[in-house]
This record gives C-alpha cells, structure tokens and sequence, in this order.
C-alpha cells in the first residue's frame, strides 16, 4: 500500500516551451504554401487558364497530388512520436489531427488520381480506362503507386469510425501499420514522373528532405528511442495487487528509474514478456507518482487483454514506449485544482495527488462509481486527504438516465453546473482534470465551461483512437 507521505515526484520531464506547440502547425502550414509555390513556378496558373485540351485538368491533378503527398507525410510526422511535439499537443489531439489530416491526403489523392487520368485522356483524345491502363503498365513507378493506393484506401476504411469499432484495437493498430507501407509504394512515382522532380532542383531538394524528415522520424522515435529506453531500465514486474472486483495493480522495478523522464498523469504503451500476444501495446497510465524505486500501473478488465495482468509473474520482462500525456501539473493555469474521475479513470488522477503540493483546501477530489466497490484506492486517497488536507467527495450509484449527466441518479435533482458549484465554490478560478469514459467527460467539460472554467483550464485526454 502506497503510504500518504510517500516521496514527492522528481520533476524530471523537460518543460514544455510555449513556442515548441505554435513552431510545430507552422511548419505544417508553411509545408503546403511551399508545395503551392513550387506549383505555380512550374506553370500551374498559367496551364489552369490554358485552352489547350486537358491542361486545367492535369493542371489541378498535379497540385492535388503534390498537397496529398505533403499531407500524407505530415501525417506521418504527426503519429512519429517526436518527443516535443508530442508534449506540446499530446497524443489524443495528435491522433485527431493526425485522422483528419489523413481523410484529407486521401480525398486529395482521390481527386489526384482522376483528374490526371482525364486530363491526360482529353488531350491525348483517349478514354480514361484507357488512358488509366497506359498509366499503370507504361509509367515508372505507377505500378507501386496502384499498389500503395489500394493499401491506403484499406486503411482509411478501417478508420471510418463504424468499423474501428467492430475491430480489437490490437487488430486495428496492426492493419494501420499498413498505411507505412502504402506511403513508400504510393510516393516513388512522384520521383520519376513528377513535373516538379523531373524539371527542378530545388523542389528535388525540399521533398527530398520532406521525405528523410519523416523516415528519419519514424526510425528514431518509434523505434530507436523505445530500444534505448528499454535497454537503459530494464523494466520487470515486482509484483501484482488485486485493487478490486476484475481490478488489480502491477508493481514494475527497473534499473536507474529516477532518470526515466516520467511525471504523474502520464502514460506508457506496455508490453508484457509473458507469452503470446507479447507483442500487443496497451496503454495504461501511472496510478502513483513515479519514484526512484518504481512505478505502477492499475488496470481493469475491460476484455482487450487486461486480463493478462491479474496472472503476471514477478520478473516477467516489460517493454515500454513512452511516456505519452499532457494530463500533468505542468498545465496548470489557475488557483487551486479539482480533479474529477469515473470508474479505472481515478488511476492518472491518483498520481496527480501525490505530486500537487498545495495549501490545505484548495485541492478537490471528485470520484463516481456505479458501486461501492468501484472506488479503488479508498483507503489510500482517504490518507491522502488527511494528510494534505484534499477534500475528497465519493459520488455512488448509477448515471442520471432522464439527461445526459456526470452525476449520479440519486444527485439528479441538481443540474450539472449547480452540483459542480456546491461541491467547489470557487471553481471558476481552478484548473479541473478530468478522466473517465469519454461521454462522461464531455458531460463534465460541459458542466465546468458553465460554472465559468476557461477552456484552457480544463484538461483532460480521449483514448478512443
């Protein structure tokens, strides 16, 4: 049992710099007005107001096809996984912008693909089928373009939201994979048969660059830095706790973990040495602030393979990717904090009480479960109250059913924002972390934005890749 006075957090984690957030969409935005620039220095203007058969058609092909191929690598430079980027917009509104940077590339290389080919068909006075079949078998590098292609589109059905949820979210990451694969077969022809490649030095250079940018992304930070990370702390299991009812706590020990650049509320991607299905991630954040001794994660068994916990063996061998998460201290913006949690969602907000250090009675805990028996770490956030003086309310029983609530049925007579207002009368001036199932956040967000917390003050993360 973790006691109330345990260590405080090592603030180990490097800052974020407010600029590193605003430097980053720059250079997303400043790499599409380049990809413009190079299109209208080799004639994209002039051959859109051409009369001649065709030109405005391939005219806008090249210029949709030469933004799908930046977004396409932006989107790769978005999942890669760059330390500060990802500290700057942590990993939930990355994969958002990440999907709808990638639906984007994809309606462009859509368009792309037919306005070439009619392009290409009126002037040479042919059909698009034929004039696609000339493509494919006479053009270099279109054979691994169509191969890419088909790749591409598999992975942006798997993302339409209807089928990510029929999929295991292992099943769904492992096809996504693909999407790698699908960016090296669909770019080479641009290598050999673009305008802008073939005629021009300097837009050889920039996406030349573009492209080791991104490659050199993925090498380093989804695959370098997890193998030194791994081979610096050698994480194992020391043992495992039964919390609760399907709930139990895995204790993990490593070698030099007071350097392991970590802070509570945040997570890692875990992999468990213990047999097959090894090689599925999960992410699971820290349920204490992390100490020089160890770490420790809390888990409920929701049926992806949390299970595989509860049976885990001391020393089995861990792997971790990480960490990923801006639900720290170090958003903080007010006077005073309140956390809200439902559910397994206590786990990051647990460690966060460890870490603030404030005066008596300015820190609140808000905690709901449908059971009794939900509420994990009781005794444990009961110390921690007592100890630094956090005021802690436990808000039992089923959701409200006559309206979309945070509250319990029993708390339903109060509106969401009133409830809010009663349990912490200065809200208004505090930061509020929240986490719990997402339309159970979004119930509280809501309620906190009407009892006057500003937007940037209200911080949580979604997990619904």
């Amino acid at each position: 049992m973790t006691p109330a006075s345990a260590v405080r957090p090592r603030p180990v984690a490097p800052a974020t710099r407010p600029w590193w957030r605003d430097a980053a969409g720059s250079a997303a935005v400043g790499s599409i007005v380049v990809v413009a620039a190079l299109w209208l220095a080799h004639r994209g203007l002039q051959d859109l107001t051409s009369a001649a058969p065709g030109s405005r058609l391939t005219s806008l092909g090249r210029l949709t096809g030469l933004v799908a191929a930046d977004l396409l690598l932006v989107q790769v430079l978005l999942m890669a996984r760059i330390p500060w980027v990802e500290r700057s917009y942590g990993q939930d509104t990355l994969a958002r912008r990440h999907r709808l940077v990638g639906f984007a590339s994809f309606v462009l290389m859509v368009a792309h693909v037919g306005l070439i080919t009619a392009g290409y068909a009126a002037a040479d006075r042919s059909g698009p089928a034929a004039e696609a079949w000339d493509f494919v078998a006479h053009y270099p590098g279109m054979l691994l373009a169509l191969a890419g292609t088909a790749l591409l589109v598999m992975v942006v059905v798997t993302s339409v939201r209807a089928a990510r949820r029929r999929l295991r979210y292992e099943s769904w990451h492992l096809l996504h994979l693909y999407a790698y694969l699908g960016v090296g077969l669909a770019l080479p022809h641009q290598v050999w048969t673009g305008t802008e490649f073939v005629s021009s030095p300097l837009a050889r250079a920039y996406w030349w660059t573009l492209y080791a940018a991104a490659l050199a992304s993925v090498v380093a930070f989804r695959i370098g830095l997890p193998v030194a990370l791994n081979l610096r702390h050698r994480i194992r299991v020391r043992k495992v706790v039964r919390e609760g009812p399907g709930v139990v706590s895995v204790h993990l020990s490593g070698h030099a973990l007071e350097r392991l650049p970590v802070r509570a509320g945040q997570y890692f991607v875990f992999r468990f040495l213990d047999g097959p299905g090894w090689s599925r991630g999960n992410p699971y954040s820290l349920s204490a602030a992390p100490r020089r001794d160890g770490l420790r994660i809390t888990v409920k068994d929701l049926g992806d393979g949390s299970a595989r916990l509860a049976r885990l063996k001391p020393g089995t061998r861990v792997l971790i990717e990480g960490p990923y998460g801006r639900l720290t201290g170090e958003a903080r913006r007010g006077r005073g904090v309140t956390l809200v949690a439902s559910g397994i969602g206590i786990t990051p907000l647990r460690a966060l009480l460890e870490e603030f250090d404030e005066p008596p009675g300015t820190v609140t805990l808000i905690y709901r479960g449908s059971t009794p028996d939900e509420f994990i770490f009781r005794d444990e956030l009961d110390r921690l109250a007592a100890a630094r003086g956090v005021r802690v309310f436990y808000a039992p029983g089923r959701r409200a059913r006559s309206r979309r609530s945070w509250l319990p049925e029993e708390a339903a007579r109060l509106s969401d924002v009133e409830a809010l207002r009663r349990l912490v009368p200065g809200i208004a001036a505090q930061d509020v972390f929240v986490c719990g199932p997402q339309p159970w956040m979004d119930a509280v967000r809501t309620a906190a934005a009407g009892a006057g917390v500003p937007a940037e003050r209200i911080h949580l993360e979604r997990f619904d890749w």
